[in-house]
């Protein structure tokens, strides 16, 4: 019984783990000790080691670890896409030392032996591709093509020129800090690429997200299918239900053939715990960014609107005020009206009402279809503009 009960332990903070990091920000959260958590694993523990990094070893060590963080976050450097190649690289490894001999078996044939290395190679494809191409650079030979295939919405985008480059910035474009370069339609740097997210590699993007995806859900089942077929084997239902007499139901075999698994495979049981947690991260991650493409926006956007949206109902809420406040002051000085009736006061629609609704209009929005042969083909690249650049040139 122990075992099982250090089992559920692992999996209950391995999940506040997670939660904690990754929805710790959420609402729903707020001031609950799941916030604190995310705001220890995000912030603070980094914060308690630069304070005793400068206790112990004083300020010039601690200026040194800030000249790494620099270097690591805004700098372009090849760490986590050596990171990378280490984790898919180690666990492809792991998979052929643990669990090969095991292929074929009783559920699986031996083409898995192929498929799988398959399925690594072009993920890596994938890889080395979103990380080496070219997201769409605005430069001052090309940035005529961007002004024509994004049009400036005058909401959360206005003609405006690039700080940095002095060139026009096109609509949706942003200068990257850390790549040092304007991006047409920009999502986001992307760390574990080492190149930003843009017009011409958001499809690269999300095929390297839906593969990994699939990839770790593959590896999940196939190690699934290992066991299952291991357990088959060895009649190991037949034996715990004849032998030593345990009842015939999920209840009561469970416990027992999770520990007899656990003494005997307990690499292969990590492993598909592994790819099926980083395969529902990808799965959420890649959910995400599909729902910006099928809407047409970025990451960058999204903060854009909501800042844009939040400001727009303070000025509408502002202005709504301001009437009220002249509609009473001249109220004073006319002559009093009846008083109104409590129901029609009731239903009446209140003003603050109506400067909440603000509507996000997003002009580049053209339907799912539309969204998705923007991201496949993007605009830059089609005939169509490429002329009408020539023509402004």
């Amino acid at each position: 019984m122990a075992v099982e009960w250090l089992l559920v332990c692992h999996a209950c903070i391995t999940l506040l783990v997670v939660v904690s990091c990754l929805c710790g920000q959420w609402p729903i959260f707020q001031g609950t000790f799941v916030e604190r958590i995310h705001y220890f694993l995000t912030f603070g523990i980094y914060d308690y080691f630069l304070r005793f990094v400068e206790f112990v070893f004083g300020s010039k060590y601690r200026d040194s670890v800030l000249s790494v963080e620099f270097y690591c976050c805004d700098r372009p450097n090849p760490i986590l896409q050596i990171i990378y190649l280490a984790i898919i690289g180690g666990t492809y490894y792991f998979i052929v030392k643990s669990s090969f001999s095991y292929i074929p078996g009783y559920y699986l044939s031996a083409v898995h032996r192929y498929t799988s290395l398959l399925a690594v190679g072009v993920g890596v494809l994938l890889f080395l591709l979103t990380s080496f191409s070219d997201p769409g650079t605005v430069t001052a030979k090309n940035v005529s093509k961007y002004l024509t295939a994004y049009p400036y919405d005058n909401a959360i985008y206005t003609q405006k020129e690039c700080r940095t480059c002095k060139i026009p910035k096109p609509a949706r474009s942003k200068h990257c800090n850390i790549c040092d370069r304007c991006v047409a339609r920009f999502d986001h740097h992307c760390g574990w690429m080492n190149n930003c997210i843009g017009e011409k590699n958001t499809r690269y993007f999300m095929a390297f997200l839906l593969w990994h995806f699939l990839i770790c859900l593959y590896g999940a089942i196939v190690l699934g299918l290992v066991l299952a077929g291991q357990l088959k084997e060895f009649k190991v239902i037949y034996l715990l239900t004849a032998f030593y007499g345990i009842e015939n139901s999920f209840s009561s075999l469970f416990p027992h053939v999770v520990q007899w698994l656990l003494g005997s495979y307990n690499t292969q049981i990590l492993l598909m715990v592994f790819l099926a947690v980083v395969s529902l991260l990808l799965m959420g991650f890649f959910g995400y960014h599909a729902h910006l493409c099928l809407t047409n926006t970025t990451t960058n956007e999204k903060f854009k609107w909501q800042e844009y949206i939040s400001w727009k109902r303070k000025v509408n809420e502002a202005k709504v005020s301001a009437a009220a406040l002249k509609a009473s002051i001249s109220g004073m000085s006319v002559e009093k009206k009846p008083p109104e009736s409590k129901w029609r006061a009731f239903f009446r629609r209140s003003p603050l009402e109506d400067a909440e609704a603000v509507v996000k209009n997003n002009i580049y929005d053209k339907g799912i279809l539309c969204n998705l042969y923007e991201v496949v083909f993007p605009l830059s690249t089609r005939p169509s503009f490429s002329r009408s650049e020539s023509k402004l040139d």
